[in-house]
């Protein structure tokens, strides 16, 4: 013990509060706070932009600023969680169900407190679980094969498809959906290309990004559009930073427990955020005896899903660090970073280089802290933007997200993908589709596609008489059974819609486009080689019996039915301005306006006549909005050295600037 202290702790501590490692330190986590907050990015976009500057900075330097930032990404993105029902990443899409209700009831600040104080907690807690995991963490690791992988993608996809959405079998269904989706491009094991369509955009797959902004961000746009002038109607901002607290202390076991779970299932590689999160809500969900006010929101559901995504960075570093295998997409490009700037995690770092490793852990855990402080400072000036105009935030939250998606490939593609997975989502949100459950699905595709042919080749059917793979199984039949028995957040929704007569008849002929998805999946991929058609052709098949189960119920089950849910009932509005048609043209029109004359002049059009014609400002505020915005673009432009999706003016007249001030 005397050892370690010596030549490990110490020296540690040392280096944690030199003022460069706090410095730097400081910066990740004031860049990790600023990229959270932005919609559909995150710590993969955060990392991705400050990699090319780390090369030639000192290990120090460079060592704080990434593990700064990387630890409090999924502390800010709550904001736009809260604020406005659109997830800031994957990590924060549970917190949407029940935090963007709270802030719409006029409780973001508490809604905002209580997930900072959880997401602090659960980031020590994750942590604490990294320092004994030093000790601890390989033999358990090694217990889980890719059969036991494969079971836990397995048991996720069932506790999401059922806990999400109104009724089971579409949630099912959708996550099905997601699978498929996710096979898009070459496959995993043969190389070959499935369901591209002969383009080159396809090859490499649908970008996580354009799905996750697509399937939740403009829907969440068009719907608070359509029905309420602001996001909360309620301009009190409820209890404050207080009472959020105070329901963190309260359900101080619930913290406990999820940020446990977190760090636990953030260290199997593969299983990212985007699961954790409604594991976590799932386990809360199953567990309370009133669920209620689950879906229209209850505090529990806000403060379960934030302590576990901030403890799986912990987790996720277990992995990384003892095995050299990144545990989430965050992980690989950390990974790649620490080779870098000269450090090459693995059992030689553990053993021989201890001190750097505790420095590590206990700058998460510091900047856990740090950031949590930061994020309660602007807890409530931020929560106020609730209560402004809705449609004077709109077209700059539309023009962002445009922004990002485009950042993912820089092709024309990614906007044009991302208008079209927006349009189709609106309707899934609409005719009660579960988005979160496509979303895991796609996530997971490629793991469990790549689990199922090891999984096939090395064992057969005899991992099932592992006794890890036992108790998983186990797990998914028991998760199953009670998932089919939650019915709490169905009824809540079904009792909403007898506001209103709910008409079959778009809702089945939407479900008949849908079954389409999978029967077209099966011929594209019918005469590939094995490895390339099995998996997408057995998710196919599964999905379309789903979909025709859903069509059948829908066809026929009495009216009332949690099946039969079309959130149109709940109210319509009758300006055309409010109408979904229009909504999905404004959409359409940013980028016809894209095609012509380029994004970076588009995106200042677009603003200056949404706020004129829609948000009905005067002409100047409409003129500064736009010329605000194209000064923005421009600057980030330039400063982060980002391209623009060019317009057919532009490429034919030659037209180099503005993009030449970018370039």
């Amino acid at each position: 013990m005397v050892d370690i202290l010596n030549t490990a702790i110490l020296p540690a501590l040392l280096e944690l509060f030199q003022f460069q490692h706090l410095t730097f330190l400081a910066l990740g986590v004031l860049l990790g706070l600023s990229v959270g907050i932005l919609p559909g990015l995150g710590g993969l976009a955060g990392m991705a932009l400050v990699l090319p500057f780390v090369y030639g900075m000192d290990q120090t330097s460079a060592l704080a600023m990434m593990i700064g930032l990387t630890s409090v990404t999924t502390t800010s993105d709550t904001f736009p969680s809260v604020l406005m029902g659109i997830p800031g990443s994957a990590s924060s899409q549970a917190t949407v169900l029940d935090g963007y209700p709270l802030s719409k009831s006029g409780q973001a600040a508490r809604a905002l407190s209580a997930a900072f104080s959880a997401s602090m907690i659960g980031g020590v807690i994750g942590a604490i679980f990294l320092t004994f995991a030093i000790f601890a963490a390989r033999p358990i690791l090694l217990m889980i094969g890719f059969g036991e992988q494969l079971l836990l993608v397995v048991l996720a996809l069932v506790l999401v498809g059922m806990l999400t959405g109104p009724s089971p079998v579409k949630g099912l269904a959708s996550c099905g959906l997601g699978l498929l989706f996710g096979t898009v491009g070459a496959a995993t094991a043969t190389a070959e290309l499935r369901m591209t369509f002969g383009t080159i955009y396809l090859s490499d797959g649908l970008p996580l990004v354009l799905i996750a902004l697509g399937i939740f961000a403009l829907p969440e746009i068009i719907e608070v559009l359509r029905f309420r002038e602001r996001i909360s109607e309620n301009k009190r901002l409820g209890q404050g930073w207080r009472a959020g607290l105070r329901d963190t202390w309260i359900h101080r076991w619930i913290v406990l427990r999820c940020a446990s779970l977190g760090a636990i299932m953030g260290a199997l590689p593969g299983i990212g955020g985007s699961v954790i999160d409604w594991l976590a809500y799932g386990h809360i969900l199953q567990t309370s005896k009133d669920t209620s006010r689950f879906g229209k929101g209850d505090i529990r559901g806000v403060i379960a899903p934030e302590s576990a995504n901030n403890a799986k960075e912990g987790g996720a570093l277990i992995p990384t660090l003892l095995f050299g295998i990144p545990g989430s997409g965050t992980m690989a490009l950390l990974l790649a970073a620490f080779v870098l700037i000269g450090i090459q995690p693995g059992r030689q770092m553990v053993e021989n280089d201890i001190s750097l490793t505790f420095v590590i852990i206990w700058s998460i855990a510091l900047a856990n802290i740090v950031g949590a402080g930061i994020a309660f400072a602007m807890a409530t000036p931020i929560a106020k933007l609730t209560t402004v105009k809705y449609t004077y935030i709109a077209p700059f939250i539309i023009v962002m997200i445009y922004f990002a998606a485009f950042q993912a490939t820089a092709a024309w593609g990614d906007l044009i993908g991302l208008t079209i997975i927006g349009i189709v989502a609106t309707f899934m949100k609409r005719f009660g589709w579960s988005r979160p459950a496509f979303l895991i699905g796609f996530v997971l595709s490629g793991g469990l596609e790549a689990a199922f042919y090891r999984t096939a080749q090395i064992y057969g059917f005899d991992f099932l008489a592992r006794p890890t793979a036992l108790i998983l199984v186990a797990l998914v039949l028991v998760t199953g059974y009670f998932a089919m028995r939650t019915r709490t957040r169905v009824s809540d929704q079904v009792g909403e819609m007898r506001s209103g007569r709910a008409n079959r008849a778009p809702q089945i002929i939407f479900a008949g486009c849908v079954i389409l998805v999978p029967i077209f999946f099966v011929f594209d991929v019918f005469d590939l080689k094995f490895l390339g058609s099995a998996f997408p052709i057995i998710v196919a098949s599964i999905t379309a019996l789903l979909v025709g189960i859903s069509v059948l119920r829908l066809a026929t089950a009495p009216e009332g039915s949690a099946i039969i849910y079309d959130a149109a009932t709940l109210s319509e509005p009758g300006d055309i301005r409010r109408s979904l048609a229009f909504c999905l043209l404004l959409l359409i029109g940013l980028l016809a306006a894209s095609a012509l004359i380029g994004f970076l002049l588009a995106a200042p059009l677009f603003v200056l006549v949404f706020l004129r014609r829609i948000g009905e400002t005067r002409l100047r505020w409409s003129i500064v909005g736009g010329v605000a915005t194209f000064a923005f673009l421009l600057a980030l432009g330039r400063l982060l050295n980002m391209e623009y999706a060019q317009g057919l003016l532009q490429i034919i007249f030659g037209i180099d600037w503005p993009l030449a001030a970018i370039t």
